[in-house]
């Protein structure tokens, strides 16, 4: 049964403590830990891939702002880790499990330079810092972004590392001269806890600089940006997949001190996995701040992918493909701040539900943040059309609303290629929150959308890819769905909103500069 975690416990020897837990003493748990722009989160799972009762902790706090600097303070972010661990460690979670893993999911594309030492020599650079705009620009008069699209299966954008460098190279040259090696958050947390680190295929599939073929990075691209691969994390292969604690932190959570550390992967990865979307019968579509729409299968990566979307990988045998928006949630929860201040949640769902769809009069292009899919704009900016002095505030966000489910709906038209016909599953808080919004998208789709029933979809992925590895599961395929509700399209809104979504797109091509 080979697999991630098989690798992962290749090539060293367990202590007979680990031998007597792996045997039967105790049941085995995986510590499984989500870290977003938002907080971050750990739980404990069984071997089964349940979360266990009481074992569960969180830290809201804002990791990166949206916009332009969208970075954060390397030191300042570890530490809320640990404080979350610290925090679910001390649960009084039921006894007679031994802690055998710590899986940990991570957003995709950050990147951070360390020193010699290992110590932050610049702050967390997110997807949303769009300062290499410029840089971008360059890349595309120097490359030929179709081929490299092929390869990496990234576009030239702001998100992604080639321009990130570029640009740091001119914006900050003494941080770049003071980096050894170029990081991701994830792989910083785990130099930290463990003294060592690899990238997992998942996470540098996300930087741009990966080629998904080969599965390694793109020596063409590197070669041609003057990189060197020493300055790159290496990539994690059998028997180097997982690492123990240092004595620092293993002395201070004593309860894993036998366990040891994998390589996070990409939380849309986790999340995807963590939705129940493992074939190409299942597309995750997730609205957190942002949003993103994926399929998750066991191959190849096409041969052709469309401009809009991206390929990246979950694992060595695992392609995600799917688009993402860089407004969501984000930009739901800034328009209910600076319109409707004094509305509580509960009463501006219920008022968003009597609104007819396209009603407004309204085209919203949903850009606050940038545009990744489909158009991958640099110049992309968020606008409001048709307001008169009789539009309402309410009004303005159900249209922000419908035009985000437009832009997915672009996105799920191209994917369809890939994924004929696919079930939709949803997740992400701001669709939990608002049943509105999840009817809006079956409404736009014209295709039933199924929330899916786990609440924190990346922290389970996370958990169940190293399950599935250790052999404690056959399949993260072979799990059942877990739906807690469909929702229906309604076709008469559905024939509404097409209109809608072709005037969305034409303002959008006359206004928006295409690469």
């Amino acid at each position: 049964m080979s697999s991630v975690l098989d690798e992962v416990l290749e090539g060293f020897e367990p202590s007979p403590q680990l031998v007597s837990v792996m045997a039967g003493s105790k049941t085995a748990a995986v510590l499984a830990v989500d870290i977003g722009t938002s907080g971050v989160r750990a739980s404990l799972f069984d071997e089964r891939g349940f979360e266990i009762d009481g074992a569960t902790a969180r830290v809201q706090q804002t990791l990166s702002e949206m916009g332009e600097l969208a970075v954060t303070d390397a030191e300042a972010g570890f530490e809320l880790v640990t404080q979350t661990i610290d925090a679910l460690l001390d649960q009084p979670y039921q006894t007679g499990t031994q802690i055998q893993l710590i899986a940990i999911s991570c957003f995709w594309h950050s990147l951070l330079g360390v020193d010699a030492q290992g110590l932050a020599a610049t702050p967390v650079f997110g997807w949303a810092d769009t300062r290499a705009t410029a840089a971008v620009k360059d890349l595309r008069n120097r490359f030929d972004e179709t081929a490299v699209h092929a390869r990496t299966g990234c576009r030239f954008h702001p998100s992604y590392w080639p321009a990130k460098l570029l640009w740091l190279r001119s914006a900050n040259p003494k941080a770049v001269a003071a980096t050894s090696r170029w990081l991701s958050f994830g792989e910083y947390v785990v130099l930290r806890l463990s003294g060592e680190t690899e990238a997992s295929v998942s996470m540098a599939s996300g930087t741009g600089l990966f080629n998904q073929q080969l599965i390694e990075w793109d020596s063409e691209l590197i070669e041609a940006l003057d990189l060197s691969v020493e300055s790159l994390p290496e990539i994690s292969i059998t028997g180097q997949a997982a690492r123990p604690l240092n004595s620092e932190y293993a002395g201070r959570w004593p309860v894993l001190s036998e366990a040891r550390i994998c390589p996070p992967i990409g939380d849309g990865a986790a999340n995807t996995i963590g939705s129940g979307c493992t074939t190409r019968e299942q597309a995750a579509l997730m609205i957190g701040t942002s949003g993103a729409m994926r399929v998750l299968y066991e191959g190849e990566p096409p041969e052709t992918l469309p401009s809009s979307l991206w390929c990246y990988r979950a694992d060595r045998r695992r392609v995600i493909i799917g688009g993402a928006l860089s407004d969501g949630g984000g930009l739901h929860r800034w328009l209910k701040d600076l319109l409707l201040p004094n509305d509580d949640s509960e009463s501006i769902e219920a008022a968003l539900d009597v609104l007819e769809p396209d009603a407004h009069g309204l085209t919203v292009l949903p850009f606050r943040a940038g545009e990744r899919s489909t158009g991958w704009s640099t110049e992309a900016r968020g606008g409001i059309l048709g307001l008169t002095v009789r539009t309402q505030p309410l009004e303005i966000l159900r249209a922000s609303m419908e035009a985000i489910a437009y832009r997915f709906a672009l996105i799920a038209k191209d994917l369809d290629h890939l994924a004929p016909g696919a079930t939709i599953i949803a997740s992400g808080t701001a669709l939990r929150s608002s049943p509105v919004w999840t009817q809006i998208i079956a409404d736009v789709f014209g295709r039933p959308v199924m929330l899916s029933e786990p609440r924190e979809a990346s922290v389970r992925g996370a958990a169940l890819l190293a399950l599935e590895a250790a052999g404690k599961i056959q399949s993260i395929a072979g799990l059942p769905l877990r739906v807690e509700q469909t929702f229906e399209p309604n076709l008469s809104r559905h024939v509404r909103y097409q209109e809608g979504l072709k005037r969305q797109q034409r303002i959008y091509e006359r206004v928006i500069e295409s690469p």
